[in-house]
C-alpha cells in the first residue's frame, strides 16, 4: 500500500539519521534520570553541625539534633568550613553550637545558638525541626535559670528538679491527619514524574523536527517524482501525515518501553498511556506536516521547531508541573495540547485512573489532532500541486 511505504520511508529516514541516535535514544533517557536524581524520591535535607566544645549542653543538642529521622547530620571542624558547605549547597543548613554553653547556663547568661540556611532550598522548614530539637534540650535549662532568680538556688539543683519534673510531666501527643489530595503522593516513584513530561516534550520535538524532512523531499523533487506516478495528491498526503505520527510513536514508544525497563517507571493503565499516546502523536504528526508544508527552507522550520518545540513545553508544564504554577498559569498553560497529555498522565500514574477518566483529556488531544491535520493536509496539497 503506498501510504504505508510512504510513512515506512519517513521512519527508516530518521532511524538513519546518525544524529538521532543521541537526541531520539539518549539524550531523552539522560534528562529523565537527571531530574529522577535531582528531584525524585525522598531525599533527606543535609545539615552541617559544628560543635566548639564538648559541653554537656553543646552534646545533648548535637545528638538530639542528630536522632532527628528527617535530617542528614555532618559534622565540621571549623565554622568556617560549614558556612562554604552551606555556600556551596553541600548543606542545605548549618548549626553552631559555641563554646562554655554549660558555663553559661549555670551564670543565667543568654545562650545564643547560631544558625544559617541557603534561601533556596528547605531552609525553614530545617529551622522548624532544628528548633524544636534545641528547645527540648534547653527547656530544661531555661527552667533551671528562672528558679535560681526565685529561690536563689544553685543550678545544679534548680537543673535536677526541672529534669525530674520534666520528666514526670504527661507527654504532648499529636495527630496527623491528611486534609485533601497530594500533588505528589508517597507512592510516586523516583522517575515517573520525569518520565512522563519527557515522552511529551520529546515526541512533540521530534515531530516537529520531521519538518525539515518534509520541506527536503519536496526540494529534492521526490514529491514532484511520486505525483508523476499513478499516486494521487491525497494519497501523498495521507502517507506523509502518516509517516510523521509513526515517527512521534517511535519516539513515544521507546521512552515508555525503556523507563519501563531501565527505572521502572509506572505508567498506570497501560491502554489509557497507549491513547495519550497516539493521541499526541497525532497532534505532533499534525503540527510538523504544517510546518513542512508552510515553511520552504528546511534549516529554518529547524530552527523555529526547536524554539516552538521547547517554548510550548515549558509553558505546558513538561519543565515545572502545572500543578505548581499560579491559577492564572495554569489556565494559561492549557492552551497548549502539552498540559491536557500530561493531566491524562498525572491521572493515570498519580491517581490510578483508568481509560474512563482520562476521557475528557482524549477528547480535547483529539481535537487538537484534526483541526491541525485538517489545515496541514490542505495546505500540502497546495505546495505539492504548485511545486
Amino acid at each position: 500500500m503506498k501510504v504505508l511505504a510512504i510513512a515506512g520511508s519517513n521512519v527508516r529516514r530518521m532511524l538513519r539519521e546518525r544524529s538521532n541516535i543521541f537526541f531520539v535514544f539518549i539524550f531523552p533517557l539522560a534528562l529523565i534520570l537527571l531530574i529522577g536524581a535531582q528531584f525524585g524520591g525522598d531525599v533527606d535535607p543535609v545539615i552541617g553541625l559544628y560543635q566548639a566544645d564538648d559541653d554537656q549542653l553543646a552534646t545533648a543538642v548535637a545528638e538530639a539534633v542528630d536522632s532527628e529521622d528527617t535530617l542528614d547530620v555532618i559534622r565540621f571542624d571549623t565554622d568556617q568550613e560549614l558556612v562554604t558547605a552551606v555556600e556551596r549547597g553541600n548543606a542545605q543548613a548549618g548549626l553552631f553550637l559555641p563554646a562554655g554553653m554549660d558555663q553559661s547556663a549555670e551564670s543565667g547568661d543568654l545562650i545564643e545558638i547560631g544558625f544559617v540556611s541557603r534561601t533556596d532550598g528547605f531552609g525553614p522548614q530545617v529551622q522548624s525541626v532544628i528548633g524544636a530539637a534545641v528547645s527540648e534540650v534547653m527547656t530544661p535549662v531555661t527552667a533551671a535559670q528562672f528558679a535560681m532568680e526565685k529561690t536563689w538556688a544553685s543550678f545544679d539543683e534548680a537543673f535536677a528538679v526541672a529534669k525530674d519534673q520534666e520528666a514526670a510531666a504527661p507527654g504532648l501527643g499529636t495527630e496527623v491527619t491528611a486534609i485533601g489530595e497530594a500533588l505528589f503522593p508517597p507512592t510516586l516513584g523516583r522517575f515517573d514524574l520525569g518520565a512522563s513530561s519527557q515522552l511529551v516534550l520529546f515526541v512533540f520535538l521530534t515531530a516537529l523536527a520531521g519538518s525539515a524532512a518534509l520541506i527536503l523531499s519536496r526540494q529534492l523533487g521526490i514529491s514532484r517524482r511520486m505525483l508523476s506516478t499513478p499516486t494521487a495528491t491525497g494519497t501523498i498526503v495521507i502517507g506523509e501525515g502518516t509517516g510523521r505520527w509513526a515517527v512521534a510513536m517511535v519516539q513515544g514508544i521507546y521512552i515508555i518501553l525503556a523507563t519501563f525497563l531501565i527505572f521502572r517507571v509506572d505508567w498506570g493503565d497501560p491502554l489509557g498511556a497507549l491513547l495519550i499516546l497516539v493521541t499526541f502523536s497525532a497532534v505532533g504528526a499534525g503540527a510538523g506536516m504544517l510546518m513542512g508544508a508552510v515553511f520552504s527552507n528546511d534549516a529554518q522550520a529547524s530552527g523555529i521547531g526547536v524554539v516552538l518545540s521547547l517554548g510550548l513545553a515549558a509553558l505546558g508544564g513538561c519543565m515545572l508541573p502545572v500543578e505548581l504554577f499560579s491559577p492564572t498559569m495554569q489556565k494559561v498553560a492549557h492552551i497548549t495540547p502539552h498540559a491536557w497529555a500530561l493531566d491524562g498522565f498525572a491521572e493515570l500514574v498519580r491517581r490510578d485512573g483508568t481509560v474512563v477518566d482520562i476521557l475528557p483529556e482524549l477528547g480535547v488531544l483529539v481535537a487538537y489532532a484534526t483541526v491541525l491535520l485538517v489545515l496541514a493536509a490542505w495546505r500540502l496539497r497546495v505546495a505539492l500541486t504548485r511545486s
